[in-house]
């Protein structure tokens, strides 16, 4: 383990080798395994103490007696923001208590040392200042990462007394300050182009200096919009030439000892949109009442062999990355739009299950195969409702949903949440521009799918669970009861209660639901509700899933976009001896960090989806500012009301300073600012006519003003003067019960 040359090593590397010792070490033996020496004494001893403060080792000596609730005086952070002096804002990097985490307020790095940027993580020292804040000041950047710089670059002004070549204006709304481009390290970028640089050493004061080494397309076109979102989110994109030279050699499954099931019926059912096709669907009434499903799956484990070239790119990824424009797939396009698309006509290897119910939805029994199939058709969610409404197709279309319905009864009856989430389709033209934003419409035809989808999910964990063979379940924990607390809030607003956290289920959420179907607030408790329930996740161990109201769940349907979905085909593959490529002894051993990453690597491309959606919308709207918009009031704080258009679903916030000139006062309880002397309230729900003051392409923000519903003009306040200034500047703050 000794180096020539020793450096210190990085906090995860020291923890990965004192966790593979057979007993405690002091310095001197780390010292030596390491190659330090005594220029790293103190480095080794921070770190350490680092360990042993985060409950990863105790050392003797350690340091134990920081009050209850402080951070360590040591500890790993990441930059969450920049003020819009460029300085740094970080928080602990695995902060997992309840409540939001402390700010860090990071010290400037020293002269000649690359400033902080986005995302970079570091070992600090911290120091309490107040109110739960704290300064930090770098003791060692923790990799070679530096940070993301993500922007606009602008050229300087020619009679400049700073001759720099230029400035970045940032894309992420977290980083208020712009960056200085020196001369000679642009990177060939043009005016008006959006890059990706990082930063370079300090030499004083003033904008911090960066190199561009990346540009990602032109300030407004559209196709910049996901670059962005992709660079940002660090959206892993290119595929090994090994992976790719596995892809190439794919070709089509034999049919074997595989059950032939080319001549069933088999359609798949997706959005008009889609780039694959993993799943297709069959149903038939059975005799004396009920239904016989298939649900057949692509065959990625036959292509995708553990330990292969594929397969290290698709755990990297963790799941396919969809944008209006594009998509970055787990998998090569040979294969995720290729052999693993079930296209129509052409034979393709399967996983199915059949599965029985009855006429009330109940699953009477089911069973797993690996089989040979052929799509009949590719049906879009529109074309199939609109058949089944017009009579048409009705052998292939009625059975499914009048299975649909069984089903759809089974879901009601064990009290399964079911919230109405609005999307947003963005549609673009030939060109790449924005043609429409739209709300996707969920119609039955989804949610047969979805019931579906849900059924075969579930017999796939019952299969495995019954076997005792590892696999990744699809857990979702119940919510925490301070969780729930601003969801009780609003609900005790419109005269609705519920049950205690500890006696909560699904269906109390559900008959909430109902109640406020088709009232001008169901959007809003939606949105709500779903911020108060937990992230679903993935892991080796069963919880069950609470919003699903399901026992036992794991995700079997998706095996082109989601890894979990190649792992549970080869864990069934392994249980019912369907062939040599099933789960592997090591892949055992890793479930749970390969859960843990791939839970990461989903919220992380939904981030990515969500900011390209705010963007494709900012920039949709800023040809119409100035124009009037009707809205809901989606969120109340003490400095700003945020509000969502009725029409696209775009938010926005609306600054306090916009409003009357008053004393504003906020309630928590009733979620509402009202103002003491002029009696005007605003509160979560408010239908409000706003105008559009701002929308920002780069960043997706977007900025309204509401109108006086009498004069129709924004509600401005005027400049107050002498003793009344200083009086309506207070805002002040009370909570009700």
């Amino acid at each position: 383990m000794a180096r020539r040359g020793g450096f210190l090593p990085d906090l995860a590397e020291l923890r990965r080798f004192l966790a593979d010792q057979p007993g405690r070490l002091g310095k001197r033996e780390i010292s030596r395994a390491f190659g330090l020496g005594p220029e790293h004494r103190a480095g080794l001893r921070d770190l350490l103490r680092a360990l042993a403060e985060g409950g990863q080792i105790a050392p003797a000596g350690a340091r134990r007696d920081r009050a209850p609730g402080r951070l360590p005086e040591i500890l790993p952070v990441e930059v969450i923001s920049l003020d819009r002096d460029g300085e740094a804002v970080a928080r602990p990097l695995d902060w997992t208590a309840d409540g939001p985490a402390p700010a860090i307020l990071m010290a400037p790095e020293p002269r000649g040392r690359p400033a902080l940027a986005l995302g970079a993580r570091v070992l600090a020292r911290l120091r309490p200042i107040a109110h739960g804040r704290y300064e930090g000041r770098t003791i060692k950047r923790l990799s070679d990462r530096q940070g993301r710089i993500l922007g606009v670059f602008r050229a300087s002004v020619a009679a400049s007394p700073h001759p720099d070549a230029g400035r970045i204006v940032p894309a992420d709304r977290r980083a208020r300050a712009e960056w200085r481009v020196p001369p000679g390290e642009t990177g060939g970028a043009e005016p008006g182009e959006i890059v990706e640089a990082i930063p370079l050493p300090t030499l004083g004061y003033g904008l911090k200096p960066a190199r561009v080494i990346a540009r990602l397309g032109r300030e407004g076109e559209a196709r910049a919009v996901s670059l962005l979102a992709i660079a940002a989110h660090d959206i892993p994109v290119d595929f090994s030439e090994a992976a790719l030279a596995e892809a190439a050699r794919a070709g089509a499954v034999p049919l074997g000892a595989r059950e032939d099931l080319r001549a069933i019926p088999l359609i798949t059912i997706d959005g008009a949109d889609a780039r694959d096709f993993d799943d297709a669907v069959f149903a038939e009434p059975m005799v004396g009442g009920g239904f016989r499903l298939i649900v057949a799956i692509a065959d990625v484990a036959h292509y995708v062999r553990p330990g292969s070239a594929l397969d290290q790119a698709a755990r990297l990824r963790g799941n396919s990355v969809y944008f209006p424009d594009r998509v970055v797939p787990m998998l090569p396009e040979a294969l995720s739009a290729g052999w693993c698309s079930l296209r129509p006509g052409e034979p393709r290897g399967c996983l199915f299950v059949e599965m029985r119910i009855a006429a009330n939805g109940e699953r009477l029994s089911h069973r797993f195969g690996r089989g040979l199939m052929q799509s009949h058709a590719r049906l879009t969610y529109d074309e199939v409702e609109d058949a089944h409404e017009s009579g048409q197709m009705a052998s292939l279309l009625d059975p499914l949903y009048g299975a649909f319905r069984a089903l759809q009864a089974q879901r009601m009856a064990r009290g399964a949440l079911d919230l109405d989430l609005p999307e947003q389709v963005v549609t673009l033209d030939a060109a790449g521009r924005i043609a429409s934003i739209r709300p996707r419409l969920r119609r039955d035809s989804h949610r047969l799918i979805e019931e579906f989808m849900v059924l075969a999910n579930v017999a796939a964990a019952e299969t495995l669970e019954a076997r005792r063979v590892p696999c990744l379940f699809r857990v979702h924990a119940p919510p925490a009861p301070e969780k729930l607390v601003a969801l009780r809030d609003m609900l005790a607003g419109f005269g609705i209660s519920l049950a205690p956290g500890d006696r909560l289920h699904p269906r109390d959420l559900g008959a909430v639901l109902d109640r406020i179907t088709g009232r001008p607030e169901a959007p809003l408790v939606n949105e709500t509700m779903l911020r108060s329930l937990s992230q679903a996740a993935y892991s080796p161990e069963n919880i069950g899933h609470f919003g699903l109201a399901l026992a036992r769940y794991a995700h079997f349907t998706s095996p082109i976009r989601r890894y979990a979905d190649l792992l549970v085909h080869r864990a069934l593959i392994h249980a019912l001896h369907l062939g040599p490529d099933g789960l592997q002894p090591d892949e055992v051993a890793s479930l749970e960090d390969v859960a843990s990453h791939i839970t990461a690597t989903e919220r992380r491309a939904a981030a990515a989806e969500r900011a390209a959606i705010e963007r494709y919308l900012a920039a949709f709207l800023a040809d119409r500012i100035g124009e009037n918009f009707a809205a809901r009031i989606s969120g109340v704080t003490r400095a700003v009301l945020f509000v969502t258009l009725l029409e696209t679903g775009a938010s926005g916030i609306v600054p306090l300073s916009s409003l009357p000139d008053d004393e504003w006062m906020f309630d928590f309880g009733s979620q509402m600012l009202s103002g003491r002397r002029r009696r005007i309230s605003y509160r979560l729900a408010q239908a409000v006519t706003v105008r559009l003051i701002e929308a920002n392409p780069l960043t997706g923000g977007m900025i309204f003003h509401i109108l006086d519903e009498t004069s129709g003009t924004p509600a401005t306040r005027q400049r107050p003067a002498g003793k009344r200034a200083a009086k309506t500047k207070r805002l002040s703050s009370s909570r009700r019960t």
